[in-house]
């Protein structure tokens, strides 16, 4: 485990930060690292972990006259820590965002070591956490691939090649549509074709997983295949998603050390409506810094930035009359909609960033609806935990999916 890695989940457990935004390798170490408590040393921590954001990730030209799906570019690349025997191959791909228009999304394949089996590699897709906003806070341009042990590697070093987008807007240039369900949806699902294309020895089946912001696009993907059918796709883990906004907002207001991510999601806010403000969202406590947090750095630049601010301070009073941040938040309900497929939602019984009541009461709305859910809670655990600590059970899911044994619910059995 690298040195930043150790030290982003050390204050995330301690103080529920999103993992991941959604906000997240023998390799379980004791997390007991402090946060960065100057701007200095938050900057030098990211610097320890970035890598260049080179031409690779510049927007080609012939954009429009590729499809979504369509591999842009390739790059094998061999500055990630990884597994030993694991290699990388970098992509750049056409994808679409929100509504729907083109753009070019980065990511990168982590392809296990030895030798795959007659059908290829089985395949996850990762979702990641909240990693920032800014075009250098791409999963891809960090040694450790951002999350590194915390679940991601361990995937690769079970057998797994993992597709893991950066999501447009961070890499590559143009605004990142933070925790947005669709765009995140569109940026994973088209990633699985462009991925095949640039590694030969991926097989057909692919499951998405992922954490947070992530579980958020999780989510979102597995209700895109109820329309999609694509008969490749196995399922979805949904660990520690924004289920319920308007809670998580005030949620985050309320808690001490994460007024950063109230800044990220006004970014996210108005990327995908223009018209919206900052100003209408966030206290002056916030916005006097608000520039620099979602241009200069990443999720330890901004947690240095607000650390000191109080809580309950980070949110303008009227900030709920905003038509743009209520229907951002109707674009992001989950169990509204039917899913394609099986989906294994986890959640942390004390996770302070992502309060498991909203998880639990989008679980019953689904229960309710007879759809394929299967949930699962973890006493004792916060955010990034939830997620280092149920991989185990996660690949275990996923292993059954590949094995093409029938997905169950426990809506019955859970008291859903």
């Amino acid at each position: 485990m690298t040195t930043t890695k150790m030290h982003r989940v050390g204050v995330r457990s301690a103080l529920g930060a999103l993992g991941y935004a959604l906000v997240l390798s023998g390799m379980s170490q004791v997390h007991a690292q402090e946060m960065p408590k100057t701007l200095v040393e938050a900057a030098a921590m990211e610097q320890a972990d970035r890598l260049p954001i080179t031409d690779f990730y510049s927007t080609p030209m012939n954009l429009a006259a590729t499809q979504p799906g369509d591999l842009l570019r390739k790059e094998a690349f061999a500055g990630y820590s990884l597994p030993k025997g694991a290699t990388a191959v970098r992509i750049l791909y056409h994808s679409v965002d929100a509504i729907g228009q083109d753009v070019a999304t980065s990511g990168v394949v982590l392809i296990p070591g030895g030798t795959p089996g007659p059908k290829g590699w089985p395949v996850i897709a990762w979702a990641h956490g909240t990693s920032g906003v800014a075009r250098l806070c791409a999963p891809s341009a960090m040694k450790d691939v951002y999350y590194g042990d915390e679940g991601l590697m361990p995937m690769v070093a079970a057998g797994f090649a993992v597709v893991a987008t950066d999501y447009h807007g961070l890499g590559t240039k143009g605004p990142h549509q933070y925790v947005n369900k669709l765009a995140q949806a569109h940026d994973v699902v088209y990633s699985i074709p462009a991925a095949r294309a640039a590694v030969r020895s991926l097989g057909s089946k692919w499951v998405v997983d992922g954490h947070s912001q992530g579980g958020l696009a999780a989510w979102g993907v597995a209700e895109a295949e109820h329309d999609l059918k694509d008969p490749n796709y196995l399922g979805a883990v949904s660990v520690a998603g924004v289920a319920r906004e308007v809670d998580f907002f005030s949620h985050l207001s309320n808690t001490p050390g994460v007024g950063f991510y109230l800044a990220f999601m006004a970014a996210g806010i108005h990327a995908r409506y223009p018209e919206f403000e900052p100003h209408d969202l966030l206290s002056d406590s916030v916005l006097e810094h608000y520039t620099d947090v979602t241009t200069k750095g990443c999720f330890y630049y901004g947690y240095a930035t607000y650390a000191a601010v109080p809580s309950g301070t980070l949110l303008r009073p009227t900030w709920e009359k905003s038509v743009w941040i209520h229907r951002f938040f109707e674009g992001n309900t989950v169990a509204n909609a039917p899913i394609g497929g099986p989906l294994f939602v986890i959640a942390g019984e004390t996770d302070q960033t992502v309060p498991i009541a909203g998880v639990r009461a989008a679980v019953k709305q689904m229960c309710a609806a007879k759809q394929l859910v299967t949930f699962r809670s973890y006493p004792g655990l916060d955010h990034d935990p939830t997620m280092e600590n149920s991989t185990p059970d996660q690949l275990e899911w996923i292993r059954s999916r590949f094995a093409g044994k029938p997905a169950t619910s426990n809506c019955a059995t859970d008291g859903r």
